[in-house]
């Protein structure tokens, strides 16, 4: 018999680069931004029959913006690795862009870097699952899976994706200005709908970041601030001890001391408390609000400083000669505090044990535990001229506003346990963090009674202020973070309280009927620095007196 004749083993079908390059690009154009789609077709002034095809040509661009940035990654060995990185983004921004509302910059890039593990937890959900499996995972299994040619010349494969990259951004471009008066209009009208490209807005922010922080490398020396600053010698006055609370996430609507319907702050009422109405935030984040209330440059001065190192209000303290100290029960200080006495709410046992769980997160009455003896700790001759105390709240942290208030301190039920906010029922989530400003007045109404036992030897006082707001679903709108341009007032409208007993006020020279006149006046965290110099007395070219809140009120 004649020998049998082997059988040619099948190849398996390979696909080129750029295929699979614009198999993602269309996968993540048009699913993974379901949010920006559903924002748009709701627009009022696309429901025409021109708006719909404006919509359709919106797709064409943001697919053939992909595409065209995928094709410049199509080289067999770079191509998933970058799939790799760039789907289970877009899928996680697509859930909370879709669920939250929030959006990508640089910004809330620098937010997400600086999240501790806390704040992930709080975030992880069942919907933020299904999406990384649905919209991330599963199709880039398949993506990972299919094999590619082989190695071919570099220049033949870099001839084609030249020409890959030219077709879509032609294709883009001819699609803006087919419909470019819709364009122009829908992108002047509402500038947020530029943060929602997905996953275009993650590219651009990690390419802004990487910038910043090359910048930052370059100019890695730290801007000295204040260095004339300097405090009176001890005299025979009390010397001042200032309580500085930084609120985290609290909206100025909420407290009931600026005339919410709810009681979220009677404390503060019964207190005597000064709130001060219509203060702005310089930042709609942690990230940029902290490091820009601390200094004293003001937030115009302070952006347009760049991004090199600088110290801030808490330096020019420490350099007068004062006691500074900052008690964190948050994420950190941002680098505000690297150079003074800092310690961490956690740390503080055993008196913790009673407010913190097991996994490390405590309540905002830990920053109270044991304040005697860390004032006591601190340099005598330092507290001699002057102490500034500052507290770090977790505050109204979301998205488990629930977790921010004890079960014994819930004054508002049912709440919202759900992280997931666009679940809950729009009462149960006011109510959940309507309880987290009711324990912050309780817990401010707490330092104040820390405050009134230092009398005998200090003049005492407090001020507080929140970081940045926060939306609860205005406008479909949850959390904070939105580019300030375009942030919503709820996000800068903070809250600014200041109290002090009547032997303060009277070591001081200050007018009350003078400050109560002055509470509704506009203001913003660009005051906080030199309200707190001029209360301290520490003298410096840099204080402004027209930003000190008492000033005008001084005898």
């Amino acid at each position: 018999m004649p020998a049998r004749t082997p059988s040619r083993i099948t190849q398996p079908v390979t696909r080129s680069p750029l295929l699979l390059a614009w198999w993602a690009a269309l996968w993540m154009g048009l699913l993974c931004n379901w949010p920006l789609w559903q924002r748009l077709y709701a627009l009022p002034e696309l429901a025409t029959a021109r708006g719909r095809l404006f919509l359709l040509a919106f797709m064409v661009i943001v697919v053939s913006s992909l595409g065209a940035l995928l094709s410049l990654l199509a080289w067999r060995h770079l191509l998933k690795p970058a799939l790799l990185l760039l789907m289970p983004t877009a899928a996680a921004l697509a859930y909370f862009s879709g669920s939250y509302g929030i959006v990508m910059d640089a910004e809330m890039l620098r937010n997400v870097l600086q999240t501790d593990a806390r704040e992930v937890r709080d975030l992880l959900t069942p919907g933020l699952l299904f999406s990384l499996l649905g919209l991330g995972l599963l199709p880039l299994l398949y993506l990972l899976r299919q094999p590619l040619h082989q190695a071919e010349r570099w220049w033949r494969r870099g001839g084609w994706n030249l020409l890959s990259f030219g077709v879509g951004l032609l294709l883009a471009l001819g699609a803006t200005l087919g419909s470019f008066a819709d364009f122009a209009s829908t992108m002047r009208n509402h500038k947020s709908l530029r943060y929602m490209i997905n996953p275009l807005n993650a590219v651009y922010a990690m390419v802004q970041g990487l910038h910043g922080s090359s910048a930052a490398a370059t100019l890695a020396v730290l801007r000295p601030l204040g260095e004339d600053a300097q405090a009176p010698a001890p005299g025979s006055d009390r010397p001042r001890l200032l309580l500085l609370v930084v609120g985290e996430t609290a909206r100025a609507a909420n407290f009931s001391v600026n005339g919410y319907e709810r009681e979220t702050t009677p404390r503060l009422a019964q207190e005597g408390a000064l709130s001060f109405k219509q203060v702005t935030a310089c930042g709609s984040s942690t990230a940029a609000s902290l490091p820009c209330m601390f200094s004293p440059l003001g937030r115009e001065a302070h952006l347009d400083s760049g991004k090199q190192p600088q110290e801030n209000l808490l330096d020019m303290l420490q350099r007068a000669g004062l006691a500074v100290l900052w008690l964190d029960n948050q994420s950190g200080c941002k680098g505000l505090c690297d150079r003074i006495p800092h310690a961490q709410a956690a740390d503080m046992r055993p008196p913790a044990d009673a407010l913190c769980s097991s996994d490390g997160e405590c309540l905002d009455e830990i920053l109270l535990a044991g304040l005697d003896e860390r004032l006591a700790a601190l340099d005598p001759a330092r507290r001699a001229r002057g102490v500034v105390l500052v507290l770090h709240q977790m505050g109204s942290h979301g998205p488990a506003y629930y977790k921010r208030s004890p079960k014994n301190a819930k004054p508002f039920l049912p709440e919202c346990e759900n992280s997931a906010l666009q679940q809950c029922e729009r009462e149960a989530l006011r109510n959940s963090y309507d309880n987290s400003i009711a324990y912050t007045d309780r817990v401010l109404a707490g330092a104040i009674g820390w405050l009134r036992t230092q009398e005998k030897s200090y003049q005492a006082a407090l001020l507080y202020v929140s970081d940045h707001g926060e939306s609860l679903g205005e406008n479909k709108l949850y959390l904070h973070g939105m580019p300030y341009a375009v942030a919503p007032r709820e996000q800068t409208h903070v809250p600014l309280i200041l109290w002090m007993p009547d032997s303060t006020q009277r070591a001081q020279g200050l007018r009350v009927d003078c400050l109560k006149a002055r509470l509704d006046l506009p203001v913003s965290h660009d005051v906080l620095s030199h309200t707190v110099l001029g209360y301290s007395r520490v003298s410096s070219k840099l204080y402004r007196p027209d930003w000190d809140l008492l000033q005008p009120c001084r005898a």
